[in-house]
């Protein structure tokens, strides 16, 4: 799976786009019954595949909000965290996007995790195209690593990752 997700801002917290309201965030892992049938929802990736069988999904919501703002798929791979699949809610993509934030946010869940299991905060993840790449590098530092098993393998180092 290729990650095709824009970091739209880097924010402590999502802002609402009609009001500017700055809202507090928070995550958990998914229920197995909360990610079957979302692309029916207008969900791009079917979070319920197989392939995320050994993944953490977490879904970002709104303190005191049920609705997922976002889901990511993280696990925990030979000394790192690996990043499997991102992806904003339906309702915060363009034209009538809610939050921004949405992006940032899902990449931080996985560098928190990286830094809970003692890893510096070190993750790693394919873009999806080349323009993604140079758009990861701008947004966060994001590093293009050249190897075999995948053509746009990103790092974002311990140091990238504070």
């Amino acid at each position: 799976m290729q990650i095709n997700i824009v970091i739209d801002k880097l924010t402590p917290c999502l802002v609402e786009i009609e009001t500017g309201a700055v809202h507090q965030t928070s995550f958990s892992v998914a229920k197995d019954e909360e990610l079957h049938n979302l692309q029916s929802l207008g969900w791009n990736f079917d979070w319920a595949d197989v392939d995320l069988a050994y993944c953490n999904i977490y879904k970002l919501q709104i303190e005191g909000d049920e609705e997922v703002q976002g889901l990511v798929a993280a696990e925990v791979v030979r000394g790192a965290v690996y990043i499997h699949l991102a992806e904003s809610a339906p309702h915060n993509l363009p034209p009538n996007k809610k939050y921004d934030g949405v992006g940032g946010h899902l990449f931080a869940i996985a560098i928190k995790l990286s830094l809970a299991m003692g890893f510096g905060g070190y993750v790693y993840f394919e873009a999806k195209n080349l323009e993604l790449v140079e758009h990861y590098t701008n947004s966060f530092g994001a590093r293009l690593l050249r190897t075999r098993i995948h053509e746009y393998r990103m790092e974002i180092d311990e140091e990238c990752a504070q």
